[in-house]
């Protein structure tokens, strides 16, 4: 069954703990810059941002006082450097602040900072968010977990992340169904992509949260699936939140699973995926036991959610560990030691 609506409520703001601020300074992920999320709020104009075909998107272009704009500029520049550069701003001689966008749509209102080449043109995006620690979990056991390295990193209540490229899925839906498709290898990864966000329980996953990257291979196209948004990591108590497969908006994508794969085939992709993950987690054991500990002890959803998930989890996997689990970051922990022994 195809849901639609599956997020209960607006999720609140949880803050970044010392012990969560340790691990990401032992790991490089803490840093200091002059600039923080809040300042940005302060711009003077805005204009609606179109896309390339000339339709409206849910970001604004924002604009600031003439010295604010300069000193603005060159705090971004140097944020970019450390991102991408680990701090050498000799690579700024030729690059310039192009344009500072605004999302006012869901809970982050991300900015996102367009960086552009002066000598060919060629532009970069990152992003500058608040911090909220259950993002920056699912940042991390994503970089852990999944078969893609994430870069971000964060200053006192500032987020700092790097732009992850490829189609966005809504936008695959729409245009890249209709042509030359690679329907077996793109169930497959779905079905992957399916189980990476089950198993470390990362929600939300509609079309507008992922991306899809589309790679030549040897005779054909291959595709990954790449989650963009880590709001909802280990926040709501429905376990359908945690599986992309019953999004309304991931129809199109289930449909082509349905009609190109059978349920041995499907079991199959899973059990690949899982033993992946059982290979990253044992090359990144002292890591992830490391966030974990951390996780376990961090309130970062509602304990209804925890007691309604934890329940649900117990009678999908029958198995009575998850009753006793009374946070996210120990149902976290539950899940991935039950693959991996």
């Amino acid at each position: 069954m195809i849901m639609g609506k599956l997020i209960s409520s607006k999720k609140k703001h949880y803050m970044v703990n010392k012990e969560l601020r340790k691990y990401l300074k032992h790991n490089g992920r803490l840093v200091s810059f002059d600039l923080d999320y809040y300042e940005l709020l302060r711009y003077t104009n805005s204009v609606p941002l179109k896309d390339a075909e000339g339709k409206f998107t849910c970001w604004l272009s924002v604009c600031y006082k003439s010295w604010e704009q300069r000193e603005i500029n060159e705090s971004l520049l140097e944020i970019y450097a450390l991102l991408k550069a680990n701090g050498d701003c000799t690579l700024l001689n030729h690059l310039e602040v192009d344009r500072i966008d605004l999302c006012l749509f869901g809970n982050s209102q991300p900015f996102r900072i367009r960086i552009i080449n002066t000598l060919n043109d060629n532009y970069d995006y990152f992003y500058i968010k608040k911090a909220d620690a259950s993002r920056i979990y699912g940042l991390e056991l994503e970089h852990i977990l999944s078969p893609n390295r994430i870069g971000f990193f964060l200053n006192q209540d500032t987020l700092v992340v790097e732009h992850i490229y490829g189609i966005p899925g809504d936008i695959f839906i729409e245009n890249f169904m209709d042509k030359r498709l690679n329907e077996v290898r793109l169930a497959k990864e779905f079905v992957k992509f399916n189980e990476r966000c089950f198993l470390r329980l990362l929600g939300d996953m509609h079309a507008s949260n992922f991306v899809v990257d589309i790679s030549m291979d040897v005779e054909d196209c291959n595709y990954r699936i790449r989650a963009i948004d880590f709001d909802q990591q280990s926040y709501e108590g429905r376990m359908k939140v945690y599986l992309p497969q019953f999004y309304l908006e991931n129809n199109p994508i289930v449909n082509v699973g349905l009609k190109n794969l059978n349920h041995q085939t499907a079991r199959q992709y899973q059990i690949e995926e899982r033993m992946l993950i059982v290979k990253r987690i044992k090359s990144s054991r002292q890591r992830l036991q490391k966030l974990l500990q951390i996780m376990e002890k961090d309130l970062i959803a509602p304990l209804e959610h925890v007691f309604q998930i934890r329940s649900e989890l117990s009678d999908h996997y029958q198995n009575n560990l998850f009753s006793r689990c009374t946070t996210m970051g120990q149902l976290v922990k539950t899940s991935l030691e039950s693959i991996a022994h």
